[in-house]
This record gives structure tokens, C-alpha cells and sequence, in this order.
């Protein structure tokens, strides 16, 4: 998926075509100020003060407590990107803003837009510090209990769309009984494989931080003791051997370099029963010379940022499975998550 300038008239087409937009002020001028809306409205609570029906500024205003002034630009700007239409002087909600803003909704982001605003819109300041040093921020090491919180709310919030597909499309043994589920936490992915497959029970291995604040979120996914949180690092704790028909690494690969991924899947191999497989479930980096993709691109150079990793392509995934030992199974492409993947390999 491209996120694209694109014209509404002849002479905006013939202005693009001609290069006589300066499409870098719309990146730095105008791209960060509409981020930035979206996540102080969600923050502030904008979008659920108006979950009721059509609200006027004023009625916004009062709800918000917040200046009528500075109100009234971002709910112009917010309706300007979509998320509301306006009709005699009333603010009402989209479809879009509905199903994605609103916190309570099954497939919202609401989580993540917290996370963003409270926490990583302060680690983008230190991206010309990476770019000097190669350093990440390494976030993980540093968050608080709050952090935490947050940061387990937006995994939530990434997986609400991307869980029920993975549910759906991930080729597992439909025998499976045990599953390993690394950097988990939340367990998204772990109930949807567990719904699919009635005799499966999962272990999701975690870092204690991460865990504490997920065991709630666990618990609302009404699985029972089918789903099961361990706290420990995958890096250094033993996976045991021939214990798992599934082992998912999904999201965590990313966070680690790629002596330490090989360093997992030798692990994953000897803990897979014959059979079973082991799933990397990434947002992939784009071969070079590939056709430019701005989900995987921009992910590259944000885990970089953030843990001084950063996505890896298909090829260098599979690497690491059959360098442990596996063979090569299937790559099944997201339809829902654009940029997305799982790479699968099986254990003979």
C-alpha cells in the first residue's frame, strides 16, 4: 500500500506531472500536523465525546473542556482528513472514525494512538541521533509500569485487525495441541489459533514487564487456562525439545539483530515436534531495487529507531529457518495488513 498526494483537478494533475509541487512542505509541514491531530483527538477524547450522535462545537466544548478556539481548528482539520463530516453546524462521526477511533470498538486503534502520543512522539526526536550513532532507544530496557500499560493497549490495538486473519489463513496442523507463542503477550494470536484448533493449548513467553500488564487483557479474551503467560526473554531461556506443534515469533523479530533471530530459530527447531511449524509474522522489508513500499520502508527505519533492528525480507526470514534446520513451507501474504507476512517453515 502507497500513501499517495493525489490531485483533484486537471491543474493540480498537470502540477504534480510537471514538478512544480513542492511535495517536501507536504511532508514536513503538513504530514506531522495531521499525526499529530489524530493523536492529541484521541487522547483528549474528541472522538468519544462525539459516539453519541451529532455534537455542535459547543456541545463538543463543554464535554472536552478544552479552548473553543483551538477545538474549532482541530475539528476542521479532523473533518478536512475524514474522520467527520459537518451539516449545519454539527460534527458527526464517519463510518471510519466509528470502527477504528472509537476505544470500545472490536477492531479499534484507539490503543495505539495513545501509546504513539504519550510515548514514541518523544523517541522521533532522537531520530538524527540514531542516524549519527546507529544507537536505537531500546525501549524495552526503559519503559515504566504506565509505559508498559500503553504499550501492551497498542499491541492490542495493532492485532484487532491483523489476529482474526491470522486466525483464519495461518497453516498449522489441524492436530496441533501445544503452541509457543514468543513476545505474545496479549495473546491475540494465540486465542485465534486456539479457537481454530479445539484441542490447542498455548504458552505465551514474554518479559515479566510485558506480561503484568497484559494479564488483563488475557483474561478478556475468555480462553481459560488454554492460554497460559510465562514471564522470560527469548534469548536466553530454553524452548525444551519436541515440545510444540506451533512456535509464533510475531512482531519480535524486528527488535533483534539477525544473529540473534538465527540464534531463535536454532532454538524453535528444537523445540518443534515433526511436523510442526515455525511462523514469522512480520511487516517485511522490501528487497532493494524492489518497487518502493512505504509500510514496510517506514517500519524499517522506526524499529530502527526504537531497538536498533528493523524489518528483514522474506529471503533473510528463511534463512534462519533452514539454517536451523527447517524446511521452507509457505509465505502467506495479509490482505488486511498490507506490507505484511507470515513466513512458514515446517519441521520434518
Amino acid at each position: 500500500m502507497q500513501l499517495t498526494i493525489t490531485p483533484e483537478n486537471l491543474f493540480e494533475w498537470i502540477g504534480l506531472r510537471t514538478n512544480q509541487v513542492a511535495v517536501p512542505i507536504l511532508h514536513v509541514q503538513i504530514m506531522p500536523v495531521l499525526a499529530k491531530a489524530v493523536l492529541e483527538a484521541a487522547d483528549k477524547g474528541v472522538f468519544e465525546a462525539a459516539s453519541s450522535g451529532s455534537k455542535t462545537l459547543d456541545e463538543l466544548n463543554t464535554s472536552l473542556n478544552l479552548n473553543r478556539k483551538a477545538l474549532g481548528e482541530l475539528m476542521g482539520l479532523l473533518t478536512a482528513m475524514g474522520y467527520f463530516t459537518f451539516h449545519e453546524e454539527r460534527f458527526t462521526l464517519t463510518a471510519m472514525a466509528r470502527k477504528y477511533a472509537l476505544k470500545d470498538n472490536a477492531q479499534s486503534v484507539h490503543g495505539m494512538m495513545v501509546f504513539n502520543n504519550r510515548v514514541v512522539w518523544n523517541w522521533m526526536s532522537q531520530l538524527g541521533t540514531y542516524l549519527e550513532t546507529g544507537e536505537g532507544v531500546h525501549y524495552h530496557d526503559k519503559l515504566t509500569p504506565d509505559e508498559w500499560r500503553y504499550y501492551q493497549e497498542a499491541m492490542v490495538a495493532a492485532s484487532n485487525t491483523e489476529a482474526p486473519e491470522f486466525g483464519r489463513r495461518a497453516p498449522v496442523p489441524k492436530s496441533a495441541t501445544a503452541m509457543l507463542d514468543i513476545g505474545g503477550s496479549h495473546g491475540q494470536h494465540s486465542a485465534a489459533l486456539c479457537r481454530k484448533t479445539p484441542a490447542l493449548n498455548a504458552v505465551i513467553l514474554d518479559l515479566p514487564g510485558a506480561i503484568e500488564q497484559a494479564a488483563p487483557l488475557v483474561a478478556k479474551l475468555n480462553m481459560g487456562d488454554r492460554i497460559r503467560q510465562q514471564p522470560g526473554n527469548a534469548l536466553t531461556d530454553d524452548f525444551g525439545e519436541g515440545t510444540y506443534d506451533i512456535v509464533l515469533l510475531s512482531s519480535l523479530a524486528h527488535h533483534f539483530t539477525p544473529e540473534q533471530n538465527q540464534l531463535v530459530a536454532n532454538k524453535v527447531a528444537r523445540a518443534l515436534r515433526p511436523g510442526g511449524v515455525f511462523i514469522v509474522n512480520e511487516f517485511i522489508r522490501p528487497e532493494t531495487g524492489a518497487k518502493p513500499e512505504l509500510l514496510g520502508s517506514s517500519t524499517d527505519l522506526f524499529y530502527g529507531l526504537s531497538s536498533t533492528a528493523g524489518n528483514y525480507s522474506i529471503p533473510e526470514i528463511q534463512a534462519w529457518q533452514q539454517q536451523a534446520g527447517l524446511t521452507l513451507y509457505k509465505v502467506v501474504k495479509y490482505r488486511t495488513v498490507p506490507g505484511r507476512a507470515m513466513v512458514v517453515a515446517k519441521k520434518s
